[in-house]
């Protein structure tokens, strides 16, 4: 396997909050796996002098999960790598200890970077990378309101750990470029583009036929799943020259917010109901028992 140094260490908020509530809200330590993927870019700086420039290609790691158990318990196997999730290392949660690896964690690694089976390609590369990955998160000393866990990042190479950054990967204009290609998950209706002078609205109620009404529910039906309330014809607006993006857009943002945030209050209405079954169905098995 190639001893390749990993450039960048990318993590989600989202994954790295759960993280953090799962250590906080465990009763002891914690240790487990991270999964994930890696890419190797070769960036293309642009500059206004021909001067010939040598680029060089940088490996990133990703950690989009981890599977996490108490520490007491020794970690299972390793599963296999897949295309979608690879095993990029391990993680360990412990309280009130220094910020840095311990004689357990280097045992764990050369256990680990030593497996043939579990190594991962980086995509557009035909590398062979071990998991040499290590994610310390660890508490203060004393105990503080606002701040209650400190992180840090490591890469177990030649039997020892170097240090390595840790980047949050969050949403926002700055956080662009994490993403390079990006294609919405949002499907909304196609509608079809046709330059028409100012009578378009009466050609089209003249021309209206079954079939276009037909369509225009289909297609209403549909944007209702992302924007409810928001007009298909309104949507039809914003493409074109004369397109008035401010306004519309900015209802159209709105509501797709109201959707997802009903979404979200169903969602917890309906986990709400889930526990309160979950509850209901210990209380029958502890009265079969007769732990009652």
């Amino acid at each position: 396997m190639d001893d390749f140094p990993i450039d960048k260490i990318q993590i989600s908020g989202a994954t790295l909050a759960s993280l953090l509530h799962r250590s906080s809200s465990s009763a002891g330590d914690l240790h487990g796996y991270l999964f994930g993927h890696a890419t190797v870019s070769t960036p293309n700086p642009l500059s206004d002098h021909p001067t010939a420039t040598t680029t060089t290609s940088l490996l990133a790691v990703t950690i989009t999960s981890f599977l996490s158990l108490p520490s007491h318990l020794p970690l299972p196997p390793p599963p296999s790598p897949t295309n979608s999730a690879a095993l990029l290392g391990w993680f360990s949660s412990r309280r009130k200890t220094p910020l840095r690896p311990s004689l357990k964690d280097t045992t764990t690694a050369r256990s680990l970077t030593s497996l043939a089976s579990r190594a991962f390609t980086p995509q557009n590369s035909t590398l062979s990378l071990s998991p040499s990955i290590f994610l310390l998160v660890t508490t203060p000393f004393q105990d503080q309101l606002i701040h209650t866990h400190e992180y840090k990042a490591f890469q177990f190479k030649v039997n020892a750990f170097e240090p390595k950054s840790l980047n949050i990967v969050n949403i926002g204009p700055s956080f662009r470029s994490q993403y390079e290609s990006f294609s919405p998950n949002v499907q909304f209706p196609m509608m079809d583009f046709e330059l028409r002078g100012s009578n378009a609205m009466v050609e089209d109620e003249q021309g209206e036929s079954l079939a276009d009404r037909k369509k225009q529910l289909r297609d209403q039906k549909q944007l209702d799943t992302c924007a409810e309330g928001f007009d298909v014809g309104r949507l039809s607006k914003l493409m074109g020259s004369e397109a008035a993006y401010t306004g519309e857009l900015e209802d159209l943002y709105d509501k797709m917010l109201a959707k997802i945030d009903g979404l979200s209050k169903l969602v917890e209405q309906t986990n709400a109901k889930v526990l309160e079954q979950e509850n209901h169905n210990m209380r029958l098995r502890c009265r079969v028992a007769g732990l009652e």
